[in-house]
């Protein structure tokens, strides 16, 4: 616009009333306003010509008045619109109406369409208010007879909080809830998807989840009411672990020759481990009396590994030996490595062994008595002092400094890991994590780009041994247990001082060994001791309330 032309516009908006403007709902409606008003020939001469009266009158004739209709271009009328009688309107709203009716869908559409785009603002809110709940449809009370079991499938994939909503939408959704028991299918699936919630159901007692109860509580608000107290325990369990509270048990494995308990494993049932005096014991997880002992290495069992069927163990003689789980019968000895074998992991049909010899041997299982060497990975320069592998790769740490991956399928070298300043004597590898411990601190690695991610502070001597699950890492050295926070060790923004949730320095000489889940660590040392720091049956105070379960929960059936 030439500035001159914009003076004379400007001009002109100001000399026109306000009201004139606030009867514009859009800047189109205004500059369609403004274009009407510049039509009028001259208003600046006119002015200059007339007396002052006649000036007002001529803003007067421009400015709305009751009843006055401002028609702008092609867009809705300003000011307001004069209704016609009563008797005229409902004639042409039934005519519209029938009229509407007689058109085709896409006809329909299109004209309402065309119809909403010529009202204002507001009253598309009106229509939106109008529209909204006509758009919303329960599908619950919508399913014909008998179909309930669609429902309850679909509300089984709620959340807690979510189901809490749902009962309160209407009784239809609280009677498909209750009759479905989907607070117990909650539950269920929760054990079944959990590590913690299964453990926890274990652990309490929950295989009487189907036993019948005679009781005046419905079944539904039974375990709508349990879901909140399992949660609770869950909190507890963490508060433990955080605060550092736990019960403490301890097996005394001093012998005659006994000098240190190198390594273990457990489950619900057994602890089995092995020791430097040559032997591998068999303890009753409940009773911590030794129920076994298997004897046949001549050096001390440095590394073993069972499942339900069979123990294998490494030992400074060098050889590795397959043991039946409950004879205790050996039934196979491996002769492969020169010197003693370190550590060692089997899995799905596959073992990897590792040794002093500098060496990795990767063996096919097709049956405890039939095991052979398929490849042999050589490359690290001293002691490998620990391996780990999955489907895509295995993982060797030694006492030259580095980390090796290799490739599961092919055994073929991919990349080496380093950073650390001290040989590396324990890692675990999980998913794209692997975490090292070394006597130079501990370090977290993307296995698939070899970066560090975090250096874990704070042990003053040999890092021995490191476990971690999804929350936490467990570490082990020669002068104490610490505890750590794993999201936050991920977490490149969490400060060093927030890491270390706890240390625990129960033991009197060198942690060889650990193993943890969600409700304890069991851990050998150099004392000859097996400690199990249970953060489960935990009183108050921090004593002990023995190994009962803190609550049973008795679950009920329709």
């Amino acid at each position: 616009m030439e500035p001159e032309m914009e003076d004379k516009t400007l001009e002109l908006m100001c000399s026109v009333p306000r009201s004139l403007w606030l009867g514009c709902s859009s800047v189109a409606e205004s500059l369609c306003a403004l274009r009407c008003l510049q039509s009028i020939p001259s208003t600046r001469a006119h002015n200059q010509n007339t007396s002052g009266m006649e000036s007002q009158n001529l803003v007067d004739d421009l400015s709305p008045k009751k009843n006055t209709v401002l028609k702008l271009s092609n867009g809705p009328v300003l000011g307001s619109r004069k209704r016609p009688s009563e008797g005229n309107y409902e004639k042409e709203k039934e005519h519209c109406i029938s009229l509407f009716d007689q058109w085709s869908e896409a006809d329909q559409v299109e004209f309402v369409e065309r119809l909403i785009s010529r009202m204002c603002h507001y009253q598309h809110g009106h229509i939106n208010s109008y529209l909204k709940p006509m758009l919303q449809r329960d599908f619950i009370t919508a399913l014909p007879q008998g179909l309930d079991h669609i429902a309850e499938n679909i509300l089984s994939f709620l959340d807690a909080r979510s189901l809490c909503s749902a009962e309160l939408v209407c009784k239809e959704w609280q009677r498909v809830i209750s009759e479905g028991m989907l607070w117990k299918k909650l539950i269920e699936r929760m054990v079944r998807t959990d590590p913690l919630w299964k453990g926890l159901s274990e652990r309490h007692q929950e295989k009487y989840l189907f036993k019948n109860r005679t009781s005046e509580v419905p079944p539904n608000s039974y375990y709508h009411s349990l879901y909140p107290k399992i949660i609770q325990d869950i909190e507890t369990i963490e508060a433990n672990w955080r605060c550092g509270r736990h019960n403490l048990q301890r097996i005394q494995c001093r012998s005659e020759n006994s000098k240190g308990v190198y390594c273990l494993q457990y489950d619900d049932d057994k602890i089995i481990s092995g020791l430097r005096d040559n032997s591998i014991k068999i303890w009753d997880k409940q009773s911590l009396e030794c129920l076994k002992i298997l004897t046949g290495h001549t050096g001390s069992v440095l590394c073993l590994q069972y499942d339900e069927r069979v123990i294998v163990t490494g030992s400074s003689d060098s050889t590795v030996r397959v043991w039946e789980v409950t004879t205790g019968e050996v039934l196979n000895t491996l002769i492969h490595h020169n010197e003693a074998v370190l550590h060692l992991r089997f899995a799905n049909g596959l073992m990897v062994t590792c040794s002093k010899d500098r060496s990795i041997a990767v063996w096919d299982m097709a049956s405890p008595t039939d095991i052979s060497l398929r490849r042999v990975l050589v490359g690290h320069r001293a002691a490998v002092n620990v391996v780990d592998f999955d489907d895509k790769y295995i993982v060797s740490a030694s006492g030259d400094r580095t980390i090796k991956v290799w490739s599961t399928s092919t055994c073929e070298f991919v990349r080496t890991l380093n950073g650390h300043k001290r040989g590396i004597a324990c890692l675990q590898y999980r998913d794209r994590l692997v975490v090292s411990g070394s006597s130079d601190n501990t370090i977290l690695w993307d296995i698939e780009c070899g970066a560090c991610l975090r250096v874990l502070e704070g042990h003053e001597e040999l890092v021995r041994c490191i476990r971690f699950d999804n929350k936490r890492i467990v570490s082990g050295a020669y002068d104490k247990i610490k505890v750590w926070d794993l999201q936050a060790a991920l977490d490149p923004r969490a400060p060093a001082s927030t890491l270390c949730l706890r240390t625990l320095v129960e033991h009197s000489g060198r942690v060889f060994r650990l193993q943890f889940d969600e409700f304890q660590i069991i851990s050998s040392s150099h004392d000859d001791t097996i400690l199990i720091w249970d953060f489960l049956n935990v009183s108050t105070n921090g004593q002990s309330e023995g190994r009962s379960p803190s609550r049973t929960y008795t679950y009920i059936s329709r």
